[in-house]
């Protein structure tokens, strides 16, 4: 069995993100394909992590991919987590990843309105709400707010108090017929770092909707997409990365032939057939990524990047905070002070010159982020300590 090692895998987490300096993407698109998809739950983490991949951004040009040229599109998918997508992997995404999020949130919000009196049929009243949303959206080509939708459709305005004690109303229907694909987000009424998007058909939005393929081809492409950015890893990474199964993910590593390899802590990784040779050095590189960003959340089993910083990176339900990374590790975290300057905070020591490589691309980000403040509800123990040492 070929052996890959936590050296190896950092080098090739470091091209194939394009996180390296050689190895950086040209475009917001070419940015989330080195990742297989962004992170959307935060609006922020979209442009920072395109940010990090590509070299001379701008704004302007994260907002016309995804609100022009429409390369880019948003999408609930896997672990019910909001995604950007790149165009071409919806198909694959709608009938998979984003039909399990559905199909589970439809169950459940069902249960939820029968248990609050609504209804005695939480799927017929969901099926009529369905209806007349896409009713009416169907004479709205540009899209609607979710404010409007509710004074449009007020019967979907209601307060009905989920399983876990939250409590959801008519934007969750929205969220619903967009994990099913019936609709996206489309044109943004908010200025970066702010989100307000209006919602429109899919139709609307993109097109020509292509036909969606069969499920088990779905998970195929986003398995060989996962396997070639962030492989190897272990059918335990895939599993959760996904939120699917291990028949699933069985299934898709048979299908694609996938190569089975040991690794340092002595598990099971896979790698696509043709892609088991070593990689080039990268070379010396820093980053400094944001709150969830792919690379850090791409693996279950996060050691050989990590290494003893897990607890203090991530917040207490599991989200990834910003992270400064060295040579493939994650060595640290950055904050903003009250004058928007970035500022790293370092778990570790590291070399003089590393420090100044770190503090420069510091500025980078400072200069690039020309003053606004990008809030975040992901605040990690670092953060927070970081925070407070700045006051």
């Amino acid at each position: 069995m070929h052996h890959v090692t936590d050296d190896e895998r950092r080098a090739r987490l470091a091209v194939r993100h394009a996180l390296a300096p050689g190895a950086r993407a040209d475009s917001p698109e070419a940015a989330a394909r080195a990742v297989t998809a962004l992170h959307a739950t935060e609006p922020a983490t979209v442009y920072l992590s395109c940010w990090a991949r590509v070299t001379s951004l701008t704004v302007a040009d994260v907002d016309r991919a995804l609100h022009e040229d429409r390369r880019l599109v948003k999408q609930l998918a896997m672990r019910r987590t909001l995604f950007v997508f790149p165009r071409e992997l919806l198909p694959g995404v709608w009938p998979s990843a984003s039909a399990r999020v559905a199909a589970a949130e439809r169950a459940r919000m069902g249960k939820d309105l029968v248990r609050a009196g609504l209804t005695d049929d939480g799927g017929a009243w969901l099926d009529r709400a369905r209806t007349e949303v896409l009713s009416l959206l169907a004479g709205a080509p540009e899209g609607l707010a979710a404010v409007d939708v509710r004074r449009a459709v007020p019967w979907i305005d209601v307060k009905v108090e989920g399983t876990a004690g939250e409590v959801w109303s008519a934007p969750r229907v929205l969220t619903l017929l967009g994990a099913a694909g019936d609709i996206v987000r489309g044109t943004d009424a908010g200025r970066f770092p702010v989100s307000r998007p209006r919602w429109t058909l899919a139709g609307h939005w993109l097109g020509e909707v292509p036909d969606p393929w069969r499920a088990d081809e779905g998970y195929r492409e986003l398995v060989r997409r996962w396997l070639l950015r962030f492989g190897p890893g272990t059918e335990d990474d895939l599993v959760w990365w996904l939120g699917a199964t291990k028949t699933i993910v069985r299934g898709a590593l048979a299908e694609l032939d996938a190569v089975a390899v040991s690794l340092d802590n002595g598990t099971t990784g896979w790698l696509l057939p043709d892609d088991v040779g070593g990689t080039e050095d990268p070379g010396e590189w820093v980053a400094l990524l944001p709150v969830l960003d792919p690379t850090v959340m791409g693996w279950r089993d996060r050691d050989f990047y990590l290494g003893p910083h897990r607890e203090p990176l991530f917040e207490r339900r599991g989200n990834a905070g910003t992270t400064a990374w060295v040579n493939g590790r994650a060595v640290g975290t950055w904050v903003q002070d009250a004058a928007g300057t970035v500022r790293v905070h370092l778990l570790e020591s590291v070399p003089a010159p590393t420090r100044r490589a770190l503090d420069d691309e510091a500025a980078r980000l400072t200069e690039w982020l020309g003053g606004v403040r990008v809030g975040t509800g992901y605040v990690s123990p670092a953060m927070r300590a970081a925070l407070a040492e700045r006051g």
